[in-house]
């Protein structure tokens, strides 16, 4: 597809709200990674890194919100935002957790300790302390969900004070030395105070720019809110998206533990800018189209779920079945779907519902977009916001 009827989509994409169908099978992807690295190819299959893809991703998609609705309204409602937050995250959170506690209460020494770290967001530090020992089993994916609910209780008291600025690529730079800095602190960590490498692993305060290099591409050069880089030729991308998958590889193979507690999730978050950019507004070619597809989208839509209850999944089949262990994956992998689409249908859809209703209720203070006119253009200038 040429560029030009590239860009002759994008409008109907860039005013069709948050629903961007090539991140659904971004999503599906990253549950995959995490999926099969589980079931059995840890050592082939680096399942960390879908998690740092959600993570990505997920600084993207809230901070896309905010600027949109920033630019939309001159204000952010924090009671908007964390109201999307409760009730898209707590409540299959919690009946998972409650699921799993009663599936494996019989089977594992299961403490209160554990359990108020789990209900409480802070699995990933019980983790650095304890490890695995006491939990609900299967339930040690939750830990990077503590990291993603610290980072949205922080990052829109951040984003506001930035917005003094008055200029999107101020903002995006100043995030982007808050990344260098969070490298920093992860390397004095490791190399200064000799600290253990599953620190940096799961720790809020050295993951946390995983979803900052999202808000980065949010905020200075948004596929979906900006409309910079329409000229740059087609070669150009092909070879941008080589050296970002040039970076990955060289995260995947160079294996010194010290690179991997420290710089490998820079050197991620880096490369995953050009792949999101370009499969956000280049959407139609055919390395991306793909994700597009009917099972792609369906899957990344129950991802939160299949996420939370994959790994309890496989370990019920692999209970009752001790063969093949491509046969055991695909029985964890089909059981897995199951449960995650009758959470969506059951739950999380009637949860969306009640969500946007009383998200209507709240009032709005501050300066409407009716009154100001400052509806988002689909040509806005990046660098710098509304009424600057």
């Amino acid at each position: 597809m040429s560029d030009s009827a590239t860009a002759k989509a994008e409008p109907r994409r860039a005013n069709s709200g948050l629903h961007i169908p090539s991140l659904d099978g971004i999503r599906a992807i990253a549950a995959l990674i995490v999926f099969v690295s589980h079931a059995g190819w840890e050592r082939v299959i680096p399942g960390g890194f879908g998690v740092t893809v959600f993570f990505f991703l997920s600084g993207f998609l809230i901070t896309t919100l905010l600027r949109q609705e920033y630019e939309q309204t001159g204000v952010i409602s924090l009671s908007k935002f964390y109201l999307r937050r409760i009730f898209r995250i707590i409540p299959p959170l919690y009946i998972v957790l409650l699921l799993l506690l009663l599936l494996g209460w019989e089977h594992a020494d299961v403490t209160p300790a554990a359990i108020a770290a789990q209900f409480g967001q802070f699995t990933n530090y019980y983790m650095i302390v304890s490890g695995n020992a006491h939990m609900i089993p299967g339930s040690g994916p939750t830990w990077s969900l503590a990291v993603e609910e610290h980072f949205y209780l922080l990052f829109p008291l951040l984003l506001i004070a930035l917005l003094r600025i008055n200029s999107y690529r101020k903002i995006a730079l100043m995030l982007a030395l808050l990344c260098a800095a969070v490298l920093v602190w992860r390397c004095w960590l490791i190399l200064g105070l000799k600290v253990r490498y599953d620190y940096t692993y799961y720790a809020t305060d050295c993951r946390f720019d995983s979803l900052l290099y999202g808000c980065v591409m949010a905020i200075g050069l948004n596929p979906v809110l900006d409309r910079q880089l329409e000229r740059v030729s087609n070669a150009a991308w092909i070879a941008t998206l080589a050296l970002s998958v040039g970076l990955l590889a060289v995260g995947f193979l160079y294996r010194s533990e010290t690179f991997r507690a420290t710089l490998r999730y820079s050197v991620q978050g880096v490369a995953l800018m050009p792949i999101f950019f370009s499969a956000i507004r280049k959407h139609a070619w055919p390395i991306y189209r793909w994700l597009e597809t009917r099972p792609m989208r369906f899957l990344g839509l129950i991802s939160y779920t299949f996420y939370l209850v994959h790994l309890r999944c496989l370990g019920l089949v692999s209970r009752y079945y001790q063969g093949s262990q491509v046969l055991r994956a695909l029985l964890g992998f089909a059981l897995a779907v199951a449960v995650s689409g009758a959470m969506y249908y059951l739950v999380e859809r009637h949860l969306a519902e009640l969500r946007r209703r009383l998200h209507a209720m709240l009032p709005m203070r501050g300066r409407g977009a009716a009154s100001t006119g400052r509806q988002v253009a689909a040509n806005r200038d990046p660098t710098t916001l509304p009424g600057s």
